[in-house]
């Protein structure tokens, strides 16, 4: 519907290249005769595609020394993560710190477990996770292996800016979301090019520079399988640019200068 574990900080960043962490893991489980594991390799570092695969809702939210814990019910997920695995919410690359506690005096259940996050107060502040109250739906998405087929785009869970909602068009034939975003951050959002909006893989219809918005257009199923269709003028949401287009972006701005006469 195209349309970290270790050292997060930020909205959720997460340290290191993820290039790398595929080659330790695959060097270490090759030294043990095992076929790799995304939860072997302690140098394993985390991205996504941008493909939702569940809404979830928040069960609760409580305040802690650091921040706040995040329970969320994930529905009808197939996936069952484990303590220390990456999963993106709403955009957001977060741990998850204790599934449910499993005792032999629990009763059986069919319902979904529920999973908690820690999420520090940096986080909060850059994303819209501090908005969340009991009841929210958020979208979710597990952390990519190296067989997950590349449907959306490169998505490392880091939000850049918060966008605030500028316009909807309900258009059934051509349905669409403006957005006014952070101006500093325009010029890595190009016609065509690719953002990520609450965790969901886009493209971008099209750019308005001098008013510092952006407009992608949504498909009947990226409206039926996530939380865009909760969007209305003037709700938040966790925007990330294109990484290919910030790194061009940095080099130009930072490095180009040195290399010209």
């Amino acid at each position: 519907m195209k349309g970290g574990k270790k050292g997060k900080e930020e909205g959720g960043k997460v340290g290191g290249r993820w290039g790398e962490g595929w080659v330790g893991e695959y060097r270490g489980a090759a030294q043990r005769g095992q076929p790799p594991s995304p939860r072997d390799s302690p140098i394993l570092y985390t991205m996504f595609t941008g493909l939702v695969q569940t809404v979830a809702t928040v069960a609760s939210v409580q305040q802690t020394p650091a921040g706040r814990a995040i329970t969320i019910d994930p529905a009808s997920w197939a996936h069952s993560p484990a303590p220390g695995d990456s999963i993106a919410l709403a955009g957001v690359c977060l741990t998850v710190t204790s599934p449910p506690p499993h005792t032999p005096t629990s009763a059986p259940t069919s319902a979904p477990p529920s999973i908690r996050f820690d999420v520090i107060t940096e986080t909060l502040n850059r994303s819209t996770l501090g908005d969340l109250t009991e009841g929210s739906k958020i979208n979710l998405e597990h952390a990519a292996t190296p067989s997950t087929l590349m449907g959306g785009h490169i998505v490392q869970g880091h939000v850049d800016t918060v966008a605030t909602v500028a316009a909807v068009e309900p258009n059934p034939a051509d349905y669409r979301i403006t957005l006014s975003i952070d101006p500093h951050y325009m010029p890595a959002i190009v016609p065509k090019g690719c953002i990520t909006i609450d965790g969901v893989s886009l493209t971008i219809a099209d750019t308005n520079p001098k008013d510092h918005t952006a407009t992608v257009a949504l498909i009947p199923t990226t409206l039926e399988c996530t939380t865009l269709s909760e969007l209305t003028p003037g709700a938040r949401c966790n925007i990330e640019t294109d990484i290919v287009a910030r790194t061009v972006l940095n080099y130009i701005q930072h490095y180009a200068p040195l290399h010209s006469d």
